[in-house]
């Protein structure tokens, strides 16, 4: 069975000019390649999986070319030796992944590639018949890991070090996250999720699995997966020039800036204490900025 880490995560206060307080939790370091909450959604998951001795276990998931989801997911097998399976959106990438860097380092870590179009993709309920049929013995996970068992993952996230916050802030893509931090968050904390991507059905989603009412979704000035503005690029760069830690142009980046952004507009009560949560994903920015290279623009300047 796989163990809960037992080092500490460190939280980092970010000083600024505003009346509010802003810390950092880094859960990006959770662990060398399985990225932030990436971590804590495939835990459970998959110990319930091995509790039942599968035969020969099998994991199988989805994603994009450039998903931390895929990277994290590859990386998870790979540590305790179990097989993986990436169902991958767009077939044009089949005969060229390698120049992929996500699916390339996936690859390394015993991954193998299934292409699927982008309109079948889209029927992930068929996929997954299609999978579980000739691997009846396998855990299929969805696309970005959010399901029930991810949800209470998401608790090791909380702790003695987050109770004294006012504020618990996340990016939000699938809703497993936040919905973890809403349902296990003290009595009288807000939750606040930046939406990084395009979905109106995130709101009921989240509300189903925590039950609770408090968090509140505020839209991320570039809320689509794989877009990224001139600013969300210059965000990152001052971020990283200011306090040393490097932040990815899909989740991190634009919840930091938005959480900022927010801070300057009055958006939170003075005095409030304000944590955000470092969930990793930092291998997706030598996707982005091989797109930014493409295109003539700047670069993300880290030291990845």
């Amino acid at each position: 069975m796989l163990q809960i880490p037992e080092h500490k995560i460190p939280i980092t206060e970010l000083k600024t000019n505003f009346d509010v307080q802003i810390f950092i939790k880094r859960e990006d370091l959770i662990h060398p390649t399985i990225s932030g909450n990436k971590f804590w959604k495939l835990l459970l998951n998959v110990n319930q999986y091995l509790e039942s001795k599968p035969e020969n276990p099998l994991l199988i998931t989805f994603g994009g070319a450039f998903s931390n989801h895929i990277a994290s997911f590859s990386a998870f097998g790979n540590e305790f030796g179990i097989k993986t399976i990436g169902i991958i959106r767009g077939n044009e990438l089949e005969n060229n992944w390698q120049e992929n860097p996500t699916l390339s380092e996936a690859s390394k870590n015993g991954m193998d590639f299934h292409f699927v179009s982008r309109e079948d993709y889209q029927n992930k309920e068929q996929l997954t018949g299609n999978f579980s049929n000739p691997y009846p013995n396998s855990l299929i996970i969805p696309e970005g890991g959010s399901n029930e068992s991810a949800v209470e993952g998401v608790q090791y996230m909380l702790g003695n070090d987050t109770k004294d916050f006012d504020y618990l802030c996340t990016a939000v893509g699938t809703g497993g996250t936040i919905a973890g931090i809403s349902k296990f968050a003290e009595a009288g904390q807000k939750v606040l999720g930046i939406k990084v991507v395009r979905d109106d059905s995130l709101e009921k989603t989240i509300l189903e699995w925590s039950g609770k009412e408090n968090f509140e979704l505020v839209n991320a000035d570039e809320n689509r997966y794989g877009k990224i503005s001139e600013e969300n690029v210059r965000f990152i760069n001052w971020f990283f020039q200011e306090y040393q830690i490097p932040l990815d142009p899909i989740y991190t980046g634009k919840l930091m800036q938005t959480i900022f952004e927010l801070a300057e507009k009055g958006f939170f009560p003075k005095g409030s204490k304000i944590l955000a949560f470092h969930t990793g994903g930092l291998q997706g920015t030598k996707g982005a900025n091989l797109f930014l290279k493409n295109k003539g623009r700047e670069l993300i300047r880290l030291n990845l």
